[in-house]
């Protein structure tokens, strides 16, 4: 699981200057002034992960020091500022070198050196509100994430799943995982346990892709919540991951899971999401809810109502469908439901 660091950037006016230099825009670090300052070691570690010899580029003072050196490739930065996450990185290669650091930041007054450098093996623009990380169980509303902040454990998986971020890291470990368990089963050999598997830093040789920040669900749920009046909406965390939505009100206790897609193999993610978080709900749930875009089709539906889910469709801007299971299924479900 990969670190999270939530990383002020855009506050003031030095910061969106760093943001224009080594964000906007990649640092060509194969040669010249930023070449130069770099050892061997650093050098050749930046040409692994960014073979075309540029990248982007983020530092921190000696006052970091301590939590920067926790950082690791495929390790998450959210970089925040004007109540905004303004940008999503993936780190690449961290270390800490001055004079290099200089050759892109003047050093700050008082507090020296940006000297803990780190390249982003990808990055992504984005404009999201510090509300949806609020919604997230573990956090409070009215967090202005002042100071750089390092998550791990349950609060990073949180923040991942609850923004919809896929690492470029973790998929390339989970494609060459799946390669390695091929050639295992291919060669009559025994398979590795996963947590015996280490991936090696050369197979990350390429350039930055764009990290994957998966947005249409947290906005169809968004869109979804206006609809709802005089209910509790929150979001619950489970031992099984976090719940889209979780709604109590007039009609009883509801857990809502949204897709981005509506087609059979989102159909099926999202009853077994369902069915996973449902005996972890602090109330039992009355009603169980996969929340799409648009309507299913009807065998998929029909999948739904077999296990007294509700189906839920976006029909028009701010405007839902529901599909109502059987009340008798529903009813005859829910023992199953709660566990």
């Amino acid at each position: 699981m990969p670190l999270v660091a939530i990383q002020p950037s855009y506050g003031n006016s030095v910061a969106r200057r760093h943001w224009g230099d080594t964000l906007d825009n990649k640092v060509s670090f194969g040669k010249g002034k930023h070449g130069a300052a770099l050892s061997g070691k650093q050098h050749e570690a930046l040409m692994r992960l960014h073979p075309s010899g540029t990248a982007r580029f983020w530092g921190a003072t000696a006052v970091q020091d301590k939590n920067m050196t926790r950082l690791r490739t495929g390790d998450v930065v959210l970089f925040t500022g004007q109540k905004l996450v303004r940008g999503i990185g993936e780190v690449g290669v961290a270390f800490r070198n001055a004079e290099f650091a200089d050759t892109m930041w003047t050093p700050d007054a008082e507090k020296g050196s940006w000297h803990n450098v780190y390249s982003l093996l990808a990055f992504r623009h984005t404009e999201i509100p510090y509300s949806e990380i609020w919604d997230l169980p573990s956090f409070n509303a009215g967090d202005n994430f002042m100071g750089l902040r390092i998550l791990e454990g349950s609060k990073a998986e949180e923040i991942l799943e609850g923004l919809g971020i896929g690492t470029s890291t973790e998929e390339r470990r989970k494609s060459v995982r799946d390669a390695e368990v091929a050639r295992a089963i291919a060669q009559g050999t025994k398979v590795v346990p996963v947590e015996g598997f280490h991936t090696s830093h050369a197979t990350y040789r390429r350039d930055e892709r764009e990290i994957q920040v998966r947005r249409a669900e947290p906005l169809l749920v968004a869109e979804y919540k206006t609809t709802l009046h005089g209910a509790e909406v929150d979001r619950l965390r489970t031992p099984s991951g976090i719940t889209d939505l979780h709604v109590v009100g007039g009609d009883g206790t509801e857990i809502i899971e949204a897709k981005s897609g509506a087609d059979h193999s989102y159909v099926r993610m999202a009853l077994g999401q369902l069915l996973d978080y449902a005996p972890h709900s602090p109330l039992p749930a009355d009603r169980l809810g996969a929340l799409f875009p648009v309507r299913p089709a009807e065998a998929d539906i029909a999948l739904l109502h077999r296990y007294g889910i509700d189906c839920l469709f976006r029909t028009a801007p701010g405007a839902f469908e529901r599909l109502a299971a059987p009340d008798e299924v529903r009813d005859r479900m829910r023992d199953l439901w709660s566990g």
